[in-house]
């Protein structure tokens, strides 16, 4: 593995974070009405941000890739508390699920029950978003060489503010895979997605398997279904020529923007590393320097 693709893994979350921040929530054709064909970081839109503003996706994998890092193995409890001093610096941008968790932890609630109690209380349709998943990627680069306890503090990480199972192992799935591109192993969704069979959800496997035997699909969601999240950032970051390419398809889509173009970002970078990200969007971006360095130490504790 190289030193680049573990940077293309976190620079390139945070592209595809920045580049989506301003145009969250538009439609494909208000992307395109605006901007025409959205490829450059720009201010202000959706939040009213300076151009290349990251969002929650990357704030929060910032507080689990200093736990880790800190730590020098991944503490739950030390990332849960991260998380709490994160919102406690009044966020611009948070997640239904993240702020109910995070504030049942400001309630002395645990790291594994805090989730759990959100997750008990919230009806179908909204009990399954993709914010743990958009700020998982760390721990594939700590763990990318232990496929067992990546799956297990995958799917911890998750249940600190999202419990559901399709959110647990979308997690599992996602860091099992950009482990595998860092090892470039052929066909890694495809082994992710055998790793977990006999566990994960039954829906989150059959809207993946596809992607895995390398079908393009016609028809991708861009809500914060957490399914349809990974469904539509994997296709983009598996399918593109470049990383480039992949971030700017993924963010023009509309809809959760911000979300699907980070993870889309985390599968571009790992499949063609930092250097292929361009220079003009990584300038825009205060923590790239602090991204690299921390992508690095990332990949010693393996």
């Amino acid at each position: 593995m190289e030193l680049n693709q573990a940077r293309g893994v976190l620079l390139g979350l945070a592209c595809g974070d920045a580049l989506g921040r301003p145009v969250e929530f538009n439609t494909a054709s208000e992307i395109t009405a605006e901007y025409g064909r959205l490829d450059e970081m720009a201010g202000h839109g959706t939040w009213n941000q300076p151009a290349g503003t990251i969002t929650d996706d990357t704030e929060q994998v910032l507080c689990i890739a200093r736990s880790l890092v800190e730590c020098g193995e991944f503490d739950p409890e030390d990332i849960a508390d991260r998380f709490v001093a994160w919102y406690d610096s009044n966020p611009f941008d948070i997640g239904n699920m993240t702020r109910r968790s995070i504030r049942a932890l400001k309630q002395d609630k645990l790291w594994d029950e805090a989730g759990q109690d959100v997750w008990k209380e919230s009806p179908e349709g909204a009990n399954a978003g993709n914010g743990s998943v958009m700020r998982c990627p760390p721990l594939a680069l700590a763990y990318r060489d232990d496929r067992d306890h990546l799956v297990q503090t995958s799917r911890a990480s998750s249940f600190i503010t999202h419990a559901d199972e399709r959110c647990t192992y979308g997690c599992a799935v996602l860091n099992l895979t950009i482990a595998g591109l860092l090892r470039d192993d052929d066909g890694p969704l495809g082994t992710a997605l055998k790793t977990v069979r006999l566990d994960a959800p039954d829906e989150l496997l059959t809207a993946l398997e596809p992607l895995a035997d390398g079908e393009e699909l016609d028809e991708l969601s861009t809500s914060g279904y957490v399914i349809h999240s990974l469904q539509t950032a994997l296709h983009d970051g598996f399918n593109a020529e470049s990383a480039e390419e992949a971030i700017v398809t993924a963010v023009n889509r509309g809809g959760d923007t911000d979300t699907i173009g980070a993870i889309a970002g985390a599968v571009a970078g790992a499949r063609f590393g930092a250097s292929e990200l361009p220079d003009r969007w990584l300038a825009a971006i205060d923590e790239t320097s602090e991204l690299d360095d921390l992508a690095d130490r990332l990949v010693e504790m393996s």
